[in-house]
């Protein structure tokens, strides 16, 4: 198994819309914004997505750059090029370093639905897992209730190899919930 602190892994790359890159200190202000402004879309899906003061996405965000540099989540935010606007986020999420597997995860500000953004983000992350981190397995798992998100990993060629049945409680009403299991493996 290769040390996961030796692979050299990009703090930032690019998708022809994005640049997409791990957190830097200074970036709760936007990326609180952009929540807030979500809040209706993310709540159903996203248990971390609430209304919260600035300093408390700062917080988040220089913890989420602590875990990218010692490779235990690679948490990655999506900001337009041509605008420089901060349009959402996703990343590479519960590393298994011994397979190599991993899990990735996404979502777009509001406003910016509906243009192809994760989709373009996924796609170039996948290929980031794959040919530099030489991921053997790459997943997205999403409610089974989560259309929006089932079509993004359809889109990026993953398939659904399972559907795990009452698999976990809702985490605002605390009913029991399906999860898919869509993946894509290494070729």
């Amino acid at each position: 198994m290769t040390n996961p602190l030796l692979i050299d892994v990009p703090t930032e790359f690019e998708s022809s819309r994005l640049l997409i890159r791990c957190p830097r200190p200074g970036d709760g202000p936007m990326f609180g914004e952009a929540v807030r402004e979500s809040l209706p879309e993310l709540r159903p899906w996203i248990s971390w997505a609430g209304e919260f003061p600035d300093s408390h996405w700062e917080r988040m965000m220089r913890e989420k750059l602590a875990r990218y540099i010692e490779r235990a989540e690679l948490f990655m935010l999506l900001v337009d090029k041509e605008t420089g606007r901060f349009v959402g986020s996703s990343g590479l999420h519960r590393p298994d370093w011994r397979v190599p597997r991993m899990d990735v995860g996404y979502w777009v500000r509001s406003s910016c639905a509906r243009r192809g953004y994760v989709t373009e983000a996924v796609q170039r992350i996948a290929d980031l897992a794959f040919d530099v981190l030489h991921v053997q397995r790459l997943e997205i798992r999403a409610e089974s209730e989560n259309e929006r998100s089932a079509a993004v990993a359809r889109r990026c060629g993953f398939e659904l190899e399972a559907t795990l049945r009452k698999f976990d409680r809702h985490h605002a009403t605390n009913e029991l919930i399906d999860l898919d299991v869509y993946v894509r493996f290494a070729k």
